[in-house]
């Protein structure tokens, strides 16, 4: 036990010396970061840290340091970088982001379009962010929307983006990277399922229920009760509800949402037949304009990295050393590039605040690419 508390300090003496170097080294790098200021050169040289950690890695006089000090010295200039990103920013020097902030998203004089068809949980969202009298039209697919806005044909768009139960919207991810469009705003819709039929049925009344195969199956406990009714499979809800509004046949229901029948003028036979708090589908809300909200509270934003060891804990550290929490990432693959990936991230925060400003900075710097995806 005297030979360990011996050897321990030691080890404490070794530390000592080693934070004051490392005071000294920060010292030094506070006057490297007044000069880049003065003369407006980039802080991340990665040719002249790449040459640095190989002639520091040569010195080790053991082959079982060179890894370890390989990595101190990646963590120490890591380090380093940040701090002087931050005294660019204190200084003016880091330029501004190019967002506009407002007081709040136009509601009224505006166009939207959304994806699906009328009464799809995709038009209850625009509804509930928008409200009914909205000017709004809605067009097949994703990539259309996009092209509308993006064209002036409409102000916002209304995309989903994740399901709670079904994960990610990958198509949606990929056209915010494709087009200069950003995301204002965002809509959670949970998914509450009821049946309906037209005005004056009743449940006695049903021998045929139409909806999407999905919504079918979450009903099934429900439906078991009724094994006498058949169950049509259609494209979506919605078009569904839309089949029973135009059919006007008493023995035909439709299983969606409460919003689809008010939209179809249908009465709602029973109420929450599939219900799940758990189970939402978050949309966001997507215009040309770089503007944000100045009570925003959320970023996203996605990036493509050096395809080596440590690339992604690099970028996060920026994160980390400004303390800001990121609150989910995601990965999608590059198109034509195989085994290489784009990563999506959102995390807490407000782009007027300095320390987004400082880890945004230093993910640009230090990545291939990144792009602000929206802040809301």
């Amino acid at each position: 036990m005297n030979d360990l508390q011996e050897l321990r300090g030691r080890i404490d003496e070794i530390d000592e010396q080693i934070v004051k170097l490392y005071e000294q080294r920060m010292d030094v790098c506070e006057e490297i970061a007044t000069v880049k200021i003065q003369t407006g050169k980039k802080v991340f040289d990665k040719e002249r840290e790449k040459s640095k950690i190989e002639a520091l890695t040569a010195m080790a006089g053991k082959e079982r340091d060179r890894f370890g000090i390989g990595e101190l010295f990646r963590l120490i200039m890591s380090t380093s970088r940040k701090m002087q990103y931050h005294l660019l920013a204190k200084s003016g020097a880091a330029g501004r982001l190019p967002f506009i902030a407002v007081d709040d998203i136009e509601k009224t004089g505006i166009r939207v379009v959304f994806q699906g068809v009328e009464g799809a949980y995709s038009h209850a969202a625009m509804c509930r962010f928008f409200g009914d009298d909205v000017n709004a039209f809605h067009v097949d697919g994703f990539r259309d929307a996009m092209e509308a806005i993006a064209e002036g044909a409409a102000d916002y768009a209304v995309l989903p983006i994740e399901n709670s139960s079904a994960g990610i919207v990958g198509d949606n991810y990929d056209l915010l990277v494709d087009f200069e469009n950003y995301i204002v705003a965002e809509q959670v819709i949970k998914c509450e399922h009821v049946l309906m039929g037209v005005p004056g049925a009743s449940l006695s009344d049903i021998r045929r229920v139409l909806s999407h195969p999905q919504a079918l199956a979450q009903c099934a406990p429900y439906l078991e009760g009724h094994p006498e009714w058949e169950q049509v499979s259609f494209a979506n809800t919605a078009l569904a509800a839309k089949k029973v509004a135009e059919d006007k046949d008493p023995s035909a229901a439709a299983i969606g949402s409460a919003f689809a029948a008010k939209r179809f003028g249908l009465d709602i036979l029973a109420d929450q037949v599939y219900y799940n708090e758990a189970n939402s589908t978050r949309f966001i809300i997507v215009t040309n304009q770089r503007i944000f909200r100045r009570d925003a509270q959320k970023i996203s934003i996605c990036f493509e990295l050096p395809h080596r060891s440590g690339s992604l804990y690099s970028i996060l550290s920026h994160l980390i050393y400004n303390n800001v929490n990121m609150t989910r990432i995601e990965s999608r693959p590059i198109l034509g590039r195989s085994w290489e990936y784009r990563f999506f991230i959102d995390f807490d925060g407000n782009l007027s605040s300095s320390s987004v400003k400082n880890a945004l900075r230093g993910i640009r710097e230090e990545a291939i690419s990144m792009k602000i995806l929206g802040n809301y």
